[in-house]
């Protein structure tokens, strides 16, 4: 929400306003500021110690910088039932939800964040595979047998090709122009080359060890109380790397057919279908044991209301890795069509839904690491002290 200015300077300026959740974000790092306790906790405290007032675009990207561990909480000496009534990891994941719908691209689809539970991925995924299901009974080859488990035969190569190429590439051009707006709104002062070099190799390596998972002492964050736990930071990395190894097994896949005119199914020790499997697998442990921790996560730590969007998330993911597994099971049976057309039901709703769902905070977040990692090598502006 902007309003217009009067006493700005240019003419038209416009002044950004903080709504609620955003002014208790500002009130709680205020206070924050004045303690530093927490400093060496995550990358927030450090952040925050670089300003002494927060705009928007600040209060944006450091809800986003958080990880929302839970170790400041246990840790506050303001935290409830003190008046000052400290809870940054709450405070955090009520902003980050707006930043979401905020930043979404169309702006329209930014509501969907609100209403993307875990019923609706459920009942997407379950609809388009129905749909899919009534498509082969019409054909009447919902069982028919096919040999090589040859799901060619039942969907074409082409049609799969346009149908998920078009529905996964709005989901990269949804995210893409998302994070766009939010970095140009966040982004640091230029600085050299090599310092974005640097910044952005300490990035990556940030991401992908989830380094603020460890609760700043590498023992883990607090889940149902304040007793410290590394799970959370092992099941984020299974389901990642599963994601990740999943992907590489399409891609994989796309060149053997464009390339070596090799073309699907290929047998169970060719390359493509081990790194499935292995992602499948990894798709299985890491959100069933997310989904776990969610249930038992201490109420305090996050968002009420984004627990139906967390959920939904986790449960599509655990939902096409067993898809997917139970299809390679049983690829040369007469239940290959209906376990294909289950499949690529559940894939089709996670990709129409990705861009709405929890699946973006790892976008954001890896923007806002690699903001953090560019401010920090730059020299302070607040002069304060030996500064």
């Amino acid at each position: 929400m902007e309003l217009f200015d009067p006493q700005a300077q240019a003419p038209g300026g416009l002044i950004p306003v903080l709504n609620l959740n955003e002014s208790e974000v500002e009130r709680q790092m205020t206070i924050c500021n004045s303690c530093r306790y927490c400093e060496g906790f995550c990358a927030v405290f450090p952040a925050m110690t670089r300003r002494l007032d927060f705009a928007q675009a600040d209060i944006h990207y450091l809800a986003n910088l958080c990880h929302n561990c839970g170790a400041c909480l246990h840790s506050c000496q303001y935290a409830s039932p003190h008046e000052f009534a400290i809870n940054v990891p709450q405070a955090m994941a009520k902003v980050r939800l707006e930043t979401y719908a905020e930043y979404a691209w169309p702006a329209a689809f930014g509501k969907l964040y609100q209403r993307n539970g875990l019923t609706l991925a459920i009942a997407s995924g379950a609809g388009l595979a129905l749909f899919l299901i009534l498509t082969l009974v019409v054909a009447g080859n919902l069982f028919t047998p096919v040999t090589g488990g040859n799901f060619y035969a039942i969907f074409s190569h082409n049609t799969l090709v346009w149908m998920f190429g078009a529905v996964f590439g709005f989901a990269v051009l949804a995210l893409t122009l998302g994070v766009r707006r939010f970095w140009r709104e966040v982004s640091p002062p230029e600085s050299p080359a090599k310092l974005k070099t640097a910044a952005g190799l300490e990035a990556t390596k940030n991401v992908l060890t989830l380094k603020y998972l460890d609760g700043g002492h590498t023992q883990g964050c607090n889940n149902t109380d304040d007793e410290f736990t590394l799970w959370r930071r092992r099941f984020h990395h299974l389901t990642f790397y599963g994601f990740l190894l999943c992907l590489a097994a399409t891609s994989v896949a796309t060149l053997y057919h464009y390339l070596a005119g090799w073309s699907a199914p290929y047998p169970v020790l060719s390359l493509p279908v081990l790194l499935g499997i292995a992602g499948g697998i990894g798709l299985l442990i890491g959100p069933a044991g997310l989904f776990w921790l969610n249930f038992r996560r201490h109420r305090d730590h996050g968002d009420d209301n984004q627990k139906p969007m967390d959920r939904g998330f986790i449960a599509l993911l655990f939902l096409v890795s067993l898809s997917g597994l139970a299809l390679l099971a049983g690829r040369e049976t007469s239940a290959m069509a209906l376990l294909l057309s289950i499949h690529l039901g559940l894939v089709m709703a996670f990709f129409l839904t990705m861009p709405y769902s929890k699946f973006a905070h790892g976008i954001f977040r890896s923007a806002a690491l690699l903001k953090f990692s560019i401010e920090k090598r730059q020299p302070g502006t607040l002069k304060l002290g030996d500064d």
